[in-house]
């Protein structure tokens, strides 16, 4: 699961990116309004935590942005202005949380297990896609509730998929999503290959009542 961190303080964005990172997080960040701007119209994420003073602009602008590109992620705004009229705002502009500096990095964590769980998964603790179902909080699969062992790249090549059911993505799309910034710098593409391969022959063997169809020259899709 992929998380942009839109902060302009250093070391809070670091700190934020280090606990993140913990959990498995994908972690790519911004410390300014236009590179952030760039990061929400271009790519997708799972969870954007939010800054309002940024600069070169204010954060409840990308939150506008967001909104009038129908953009679907779940979005947590962290500032240390912590008035009523921010809150209110930002939550009228889309916002799924609000969290005010200083706090703890436990509470973050939760609060962004809980607002990905509303966006992708309808409030469940499950994500389930025919006689699949995955569970992204202990990165865990099951068919037919027996357990599939897959490695982090597979999980969360599944989990992207699961989310986004008989859409085709993109080759490219799916490097940046499991990859983020380093995408361009893995052979990505050939690694997308090879991972999807290994996913396919796992749910195959498991006897999952789904496939990742390849679409010749474009990307893929689960049906």
């Amino acid at each position: 699961m992929k998380i942009l961190i839109i902060e302009d303080e250093k070391e809070l964005l670091q700190v934020m990116k280090d606990s993140l990172e913990k959990d498995n997080y994908l972690i790519e960040s911004a410390s300014e309004f236009h590179s952030a701007l760039d990061k929400i119209i271009s790519y997708e994420y799972d969870c954007i935590l939010l800054d309002i003073m940024l600069p070169g602009g204010n954060g409840l602008e990308l939150l506008s942005e967001l909104k009038k590109n129908k953009k679907n992620e779940a979005v947590i705004i962290i500032s240390a202005k912590d008035s009523i009229d921010d809150k209110v705002l930002g939550l009228e502009l889309g916002a799924d949380d609000y969290l005010a500096k200083p706090f703890h990095l436990a509470e973050l964590t939760a609060r962004v297990k809980s607002a990905i769980r509303r966006k992708n998964q309808n409030g469940s603790n499950f994500v389930n896609w025919r006689n699949v179902q995955v569970e992204p909080e202990n990165r865990t699969v099951k068919v037919n509730d027996e357990e599939l062992i897959l490695n982090r790249k597979e999980f969360d090549l599944l989990y992207y998929f699961i989310t986004n059911p008989e859409r085709l993505i993109t080759k490219t799309s799916i490097a940046e999503y499991v990859w983020g910034d380093h995408a361009e710098q893995s052979d990505s593409l050939d690694f997308v290959y090879s991972q999807i391969k290994n996913l396919r022959k796992k749910l195959n063997e498991a006897q999952a009542d789904t496939d990742i169809q390849a679409v010749y020259g474009v990307g893929y899709k689960l049906i």
